[in-house]
């Protein structure tokens, strides 16, 4: 693919503009190892520029009707689904997603998101009278939004598109680890119009631009993606100026099988959403827990599904589970699956080491570990790489303890072939999505976590609402 001309620039004020600083960066292909773009990282006085225009644009987007950013948020869409094949081939280029899960999972995210939000801008009811008071929902105010690399369109239409149906100004930073599809996404937001200020992009780490975002004194809310660490720090930067701190984090979900599932289906089902994405999904169900008496029984599943996987070069059309993100992520992997071999936990099948034929590009043999105790790194720790832990329960008891003892509380999954039984459960586990059954994902359902796996709702109508303040007049006379 051809990588955006505006690499070495920002979107600001509705124009690509040089950044305040000189310091560069190289974009890695995880399937190379080597640079595919390079790309400027911002600074605390980008921040300052591009929430100015931000700031300034604010009175009259958050003004605008409610047409107008239905009229906005087609056009978007439009123009986003007439370059999905550049976004697609971006992110595979950029995060290493084999290029027909770049289409149909990636890629669509961003559109599956961004049509969803507008689904729910056109039915929703910003003034309700009720008594003699007016409830109205009005514009929080600019928005600081934070990407990941891992899922990267998914994210930013997770947060831009409800922070432009609810008359919000933003800035995003996107991951610098994957800048290359928000690059074409600000050139889509251009080309589509969004009035200068209203969006705003810039490069650029954590550290800096992050916390500079976070900091600002202009940036009422604060929406971001990533690990607990990052939204830790986010929160802590945005208290002084007690910003709304929005956050998806970290997660260790469990997927509990039931005595009464399927059990076959469901250990196969389990072992390949957990691989999926490469296992760099923050949902996924990376502690499988299993009746202990069937535990071999799981193993024996879990190695045939493991023979299956094809991982290679994310260009090949046929490929499943491509290379993780980075040599920093792929060295942590191979360090907590070392730890699991160590700490005494069964390796079922995978790994240290990368996959036979796969010697350049940060490729992880898929690793599945049996007999896993509680108490090991592997079952505590969030690896966010294919690596699945297979724990032991005693009873249905014993099951829900073992998947509500994490500090996250993102995700979690329940088989069972009686649908009453497996809602039952579902109410007794902390976590904010609960899937039954393999049931399919859905861009109408809220998204976000317990614990320290975060706060706020993303998706439909649930993100409108967090980019939203609501004010009661009162006084203001019955309907």
């Amino acid at each position: 693919m051809t990588v955006s001309s505006h690499a070495l620039e920002f979107y600001i004020n509705g124009q690509w503009c040089a950044p305040a600083g000189s310091e560069r960066l190289d974009v890695i292909n995880p399937a190379t190892e080597t640079p595919c773009a390079t790309i400027a990282m911002g600074n605390a006085q980008d921040v300052d520029k591009a929430v100015a225009a931000a700031r300034a644009a604010f009175p009259a987007w958050s003004a605008s009707s409610k047409e107008e950013r239905i009229a906005l948020l087609e056009k978007v869409i439009a123009l986003y689904q007439s370059r999905s094949e550049e976004m697609a081939q971006a992110i595979s280029l950029e995060m290493g997603s084999p290029i027909a899960r770049a289409r149909d999972s990636q890629a669509w995210s961003g559109y599956g998101h961004m049509q969803e939000t507008l689904d729910a801008l056109r039915a929703f009811s910003f003034d309700t009278v009720r008594d003699d008071m007016l409830l109205t929902h009005e514009a929080a105010g600019v928005a600081g939004l934070i990407t990941p690399w891992n899922w990267p369109m998914n994210q930013i239409a997770c947060k831009v598109a409800p922070a432009l149906a609810a008359g919000c100004t933003m800035v995003l930073k996107p991951s610098e680890v994957a800048p290359l599809s928000a690059l074409l996404f600000a050139e889509i937001m251009d080309e589509a119009g969004v009035p200068a200020g209203v969006f705003n992009m810039i490069n650029g780490n954590g550290p800096e631009v992050g916390e500079a975002l976070a900091r600002h004194p202009d940036v009422d809310v604060m929406s971001i993606t990533g690990s607990t660490r990052a939204g830790a720090a986010v929160a802590r930067a945005s208290a002084d100026t007690i910003k709304r701190v929005l956050q998806e984090l970290g997660g260790k979900s469990a997927n509990i099988i039931l005595p009464d599932a399927d059990f076959q289906a469901a250990v196969s089902d389990g072992v390949r959403r957990c691989m999926g994405n490469s296992g760099q999904t923050c949902d996924a169900p990376t502690r499988m827990l299993v009746p202990q008496a069937r535990m071999a029984e799981a193993m024996n599943v879990a190695q045939a599904v493991l023979s299956e996987l094809r991982v290679g070069n994310p260009a090949d059309e046929t490929t499943e589970y491509g290379p993780v993100v980075s040599a920093l992520q792929f060295e942590r992997i191979q360090a907590l699956i070392a730890k699991g071999i160590e700490e005494g936990a069964t390796l079922v099948g995978g790994g240290t080491g990368k996959p036979a034929g796969l010697e350049v590009g940060y490729y992880v043999k898929p690793t599945v570990f049996g007999q896993v105790s509680p108490d090991m790194t592997i079952s505590r720790e969030e690896i966010f790489g294919p690596v699945l832990s297979i724990i032991g329960y005693a009873d249905e008891e014993d099951a829900i303890r073992l998947a509500n003892d994490t500090v996250y509380g993102l995700a979690a999954y329940v088989q069972s072939c009686d649908l009453a039984h497996a809602r039952a459960v579902a109410r007794r586990l902390r976590a904010g999505n609960v899937t039954l059954n393999q049931g399919a994902w859905t861009v109408k359902a809220p998204f976000g976590g317990y614990k320290q796996s975060g706060n706020g709702r993303e998706c439909s109508v649930f993100g409108l609402l967090d980019f939203l303040e609501l004010k009661a007049v009162i006084g203001y006379g019955e309907a």
